[in-house]
């Protein structure tokens, strides 16, 4: 899936917070998203890179990569 192709339907910035915050909030945006929606979400607490799939993997969505780049890590998850 080529990431900079994405349609994307919200956009969370959780940058300048540290875990487990940029969690908690992704939890609370993805929740006002309908199903097959995607939320990218930017950051730049590198614990996200783990956190943040995880999460994905047991809560039923999907993530589908991240981008990262002069500090900043831009991560896409597709609601499931």
């Amino acid at each position: 899936m080529d990431i900079d192709k994405l349609k994307v339907d919200d956009s969370l910035d959780t940058q300048g917070l540290i875990c487990p915050m940029p969690l908690l909030k992704t939890k609370k945006a993805i929740a006002k998203l309908e199903s097959g929606q995607i939320l990218e979400v930017i950051g730049s607490d590198p614990g996200s890179k783990n956190d943040l799939p995880g999460w994905c993997e047991r809560s039923g969505h999907s993530f589908l990569g991240f981008v990262e780049g002069d500090g900043v890590l831009k991560f896409y998850i597709k609601k499931g």
